[in-house]
């Protein structure tokens, strides 16, 4: 049997959302982490407002053999050890909470 394309296999898109103080390698650490854990980044929008730091990444989850709570405990490590706020969100929960 042959082994499953990426078109095949269901995609499961998550919302990740940083903020904080602007720095140098915020998103190479976290570009790496998700590397890691096997996490495809299929979209990205960051901004710098005066020195705080804003972006927003879709990711799919889809071939990660960490669970959510792994994922969630990692990034908020991550998060604390350079000061930003980050948020892991199902794409679906955050499209109900940011519905107009």
């Amino acid at each position: 049997m042959a082994p499953k394309s990426r078109t095949s296999q269901q995609s499961q898109i998550c919302i990740v959302t940083v903020t904080g103080r602007d720095k140098v390698g915020i998103i190479a650490r976290l570009a790496t982490a998700m590397a890691k854990a096997n996490i495809n980044i299929i979209d990205v929008q960051q901004r710098i407002m005066e020195d705080y730091f804003v972006m927003t990444m879709a990711c799919d989850l889809a071939r990660t053999t960490a669970s959510m709570e792994q994922l969630q405990r990692k990034f908020q490590k991550i998060g604390s050890e350079m000061k930003l706020t980050i948020t892991f969100q199902h794409e679906n929960i955050f499209k109900m909470m940011h519905r107009v």
